[in-house]
């Protein structure tokens, strides 16, 4: 499909997405609106940054315009995707739009969310943990919800919905259309969909255990107390928007505090922010109003920010494929941007799992890296492979450290080969 004329949309929604600009589906667009707008259930997978957004979004839309009776619910593991998701909703749907919605997440104001769902919304947005309160507490009514979405799959399945997503599929009606799309598709999601989908039509577009080709990956070996010094000559040697990723909330507030104290405009993302402040902190960002975004996981997934140029793994994800959907949140609608993870002695086993994930074969082989210096590598040192990243080494250990003090031994960031020597 070359545009979307050619999928025979309402007036309306045509019209929303001229405004919106969207001229040419993505090849998951492409492949999933025809097989929706025919009411298939959809299993759908495609790497993060490719438009699974309104692959969904575009013919839930239709259905409601084009019915005027039932509603759809759109499953998400986190506020901020859910957030994102409701947006692209309310502009497909147009700003005089009758059709009314509700945002059901965890913490906010229980009496806001009440006073939508009195209103009948024909379009739910939620969290599973918020949907169930609802159910539960008889506030909200799935009865008519024909239309059912869940999106990052994979994540909320990581994050224990497994429980509460099956007890909402208990509050819906049997007969209804099930869309489920993920960057990745692992064998609890196939179970899943075995059990509540009805022979779903499989959608994968590209390979999904791998980086986009258009990011640019290097890696550094370093000890763990060296790591931020590293940190703050990366964001002096780079130009633009950095997202940083680090393992705990309160790691998060005292990198953000620290990075100001150095300098830099930045600030932290975290599940333990009130949602109005994390609504804030990423209002802020999008403006390009600080330049360095401190993050836990809770941002690896959804955030579409299309001006981020650069992902620093300061640590590594505790599973594997967040990796990917860390990387992800750069070289966004194929934009190019770059990325670096800090790899420590401890991190060995996580590191492992991360290659096993994106190249077992390679794992198993001997390695057969290059090594290129931190600073001006060239695209000769490159591998071919360019979803797994290049293995990077600081200078001699004894020259100087990035404050001009003389290094020792246990200071400086070792010279690593695999094969030589196995991760701690």
């Amino acid at each position: 499909m070359k545009n979307f004329e050619g999928f025979g949309l309402s007036p309306t929604l045509a019209k929303s997405l001229a405004y919106m600009k969207y001229t040419t589906p993505t090849p998951i667009q492409a492949q999933a609106i025809p097989l929706a707008l025919e009411g298939h259930d959809i299993m759908g997978s495609a790497q993060t940054g490719t438009g699974k957004t309104a692959a969904f979004a575009i013919p839930l839309v239709e259905k409601l315009l084009s019915n005027p009776r039932g509603s759809a619910l759109v499953l998400t593991p986190t506020r901020e995707l859910g957030k994102q998701i409701m947006d692209i909703m309310h502009q497909l749907l147009g700003p005089k739009s009758s059709i009314k919605t509700a945002f059901i997440i965890g913490g906010e104001s229980m009496g806001k969310q009440l006073t939508q769902l009195r209103a009948r919304p024909r379009l739910i947005v939620g969290t599973p943990g918020r949907i169930n309160d609802h159910l539960e507490r008889g506030t909200l009514m799935l009865h008519d919800t024909h239309f059912l979405v869940l999106d990052e799959t994979d994540r909320m399945l990581d994050m224990g919905f497994t429980v509460q997503l099956e007890r909402i599929f208990k509050y819906m009606p049997e007969k209804r259309q099930t869309l489920m799309f993920s960057a990745t598709l692992p064998s609890n999601i196939l179970k899943l969909s075995q059990k509540y989908m009805s022979e779903p039509k499989r959608i994968a577009v590209g390979e999904t255990n791998v980086v986009a080709k258009n990011i640019k990956q290097d890696v550094i070996r370093i000890e763990q107390d060296q790591k931020y010094k590293e940190l703050i000559v990366q964001l002096h040697e780079r130009q633009g928007s950095v997202i940083v990723f680090i393992k705990t909330k309160y790691g998060a507030d005292r990198m953000a505090n620290n990075l100001r104290k150095d300098g830099f405009t930045a600030d932290a993302l975290h599940g333990d922010l009130r949602q109005h402040k994390r609504d804030k902190v990423m209002k802020n960002f999008r403006e390009q109003n600080f330049r360095v975004l401190i993050a836990t996981d809770i941002a690896a997934r959804g955030l579409d920010v299309p001006h981020i140029e650069h992902v620093v793994n300061y640590d590594l994800p505790q599973v594997a494929e967040d990796f990917i959907h860390r990387m992800g949140r750069t070289a966004r609608a194929g934009a190019e941007g770059s990325a670096v993870s800090f790899v420590s002695g401890q991190d060995g086993r996580k590191w492992h799992a991360i290659q096993l994930l994106l190249n077992p074969d390679s794992v198993r082989k001997p390695a057969n890296d290059k090594f290129v210096t931190r600073r001006g590598a060239s695209s000769s040192s490159s591998r071919k492979k360019p979803s797994r990243p290049h293995e990077t080494r600081k200078p001699d250990a004894r020259k100087k450290d990035v404050h001009g003090e003389k290094s020792g031994k246990s200071n400086f960031v070792k010279r690593f080969h695999r094969g030589k020597k196995k991760a701690a």
